[in-house]
């Protein structure tokens, strides 16, 4: 007998057995969100799969969904989805869940913030944690939050410069907020999926949109089918990555450390690089030929005045305790 032959086969068959008992043991975790490939949305997303690969030992494996597709094309299912466990992660903007937890408009109320700094003192602090625990009552728990950015109007009628612009235009909007918003401004709001979208554009079914810079309106080319652009920051939107409370609670405590961790690091590195995208975005989009107009100070204060109903409105929805620990945050931040 060759037991040398003997000891390679052994040897190779329980390297082979090693592999398999591998695979078998890897758990692949579905992530939605619902933008394209190409936005940081999805490059944060992919980010989370690589850290979380690494930081288990690859025991946990994420595939990426783009465009809502796990949820039908429906943006606004994707959290209600993973709240119940029938999907694992999401990747969505706070606007999107207002159907789900209204609380969630806080964030996008017009003219909340003026700046990252700002921001950051909500997202990042003691107010992301108070709608994290609003959120985990309906399933979800947020493991990390993310940029979508500060909104902007682009448009393929006139230049926008005052409210009085925004009268009698046919304009997308993702949800109910954006609605009232779009309503005290005179345009014609109409509620969207982001998959339909491009389609409405180039068709003229709606004459405009509002997303953005960095997140959405260079990635998803919205300047090959728009004209005009105007950065009026009237409304902010985070994204968060969320895990299903069910698929959470099936994990031990380094598991949960791992995906908390994986999370935290991909939404540093997806907010920096929508801020980094927005930052050289209107020159990009100068070049591509459309027309940026940026209100004065004064100009602002007038879109703030004519949205100030509809802040007002919302607010209530929310509540006044919310909203009261939002403005906090955001004064003790200049």
């Amino acid at each position: 007998m060759n037991f040398a032959k003997v000891g390679r086969v052994a040897a190779a068959s329980m390297i082979t057995g090693a592999l398999m008992a591998s695979a078998v043991s890897a758990e692949t975790l579905r992530l939605s969100h619902n933008t394209g490939d190409s936005t940081t949305w999805h490059k944060g997303a992919e980010r989370f799969g690589e850290l979380l690969a690494d930081k288990t030992g690859g025991d946990l494996d994420v595939r990426v969904f783009p465009n809502a597709q796990l949820s039908g094309g429906d943006q606004m299912r994707q959290a209600e989805m993973v709240g119940r466990g029938a999907l694992d992660l999401v990747v969505t903007s706070a606007i999107n869940v207002t159907p789900l937890v209204p609380e969630m408009a806080v964030f996008s109320l017009p003219y909340l913030y003026a700046n990252y700094d700002q921001v950051d003192a909500t997202t990042q602090g003691a107010p992301g944690e108070m709608l994290s625990d609003i959120l985990l009552e309906k399933g979800i728990v947020v493991l990390a939050w993310g940029e979508n950015g500060f909104r902007e109007v682009t448009n393929n009628v006139r230049p926008i410069t005052s409210p009085e612009d925004m009268e009698g235009l046919n304009m997308r909007v993702a949800g109910p907020m954006y609605i009232d918003v779009m309503n005290e401004l005179g345009a014609n709001p109409q509620q969207m999926q982001w998959g339909e979208t491009m389609t409405a554009l180039q068709q003229g079914v709606v004459d405009g949109q509002e997303n953005p810079i960095g997140a959405v309106i260079i990635p998803q080319q919205i300047y090959e089918v728009q004209e005009y652009l105007t950065t009026w920051h009237y409304s902010y939107d985070p994204i968060f990555l969320g895990i299903s409370k069910d698929k959470w609670d099936s994990y031990d405590s380094d598991m949960q450390t791992a995906l908390s961790e994986a999370a935290q690091e991909a939404m540093d590195y997806q907010r920096q690089i929508t801020r980094e995208d927005t930052a050289s975005g209107l020159d990009f989009l100068r070049e591509q030929g459309m027309e940026i107009y940026e209100p004065t100070a004064e100009e602002l204060d007038a879109f703030r005045t004519a949205t100030k109903p509809a802040f007002d409105e919302w607010a209530d929805k929310v509540g006044a305790d919310i909203v009261n620990t939002f403005q906090e945050a955001i004064a003790n931040a200049d």
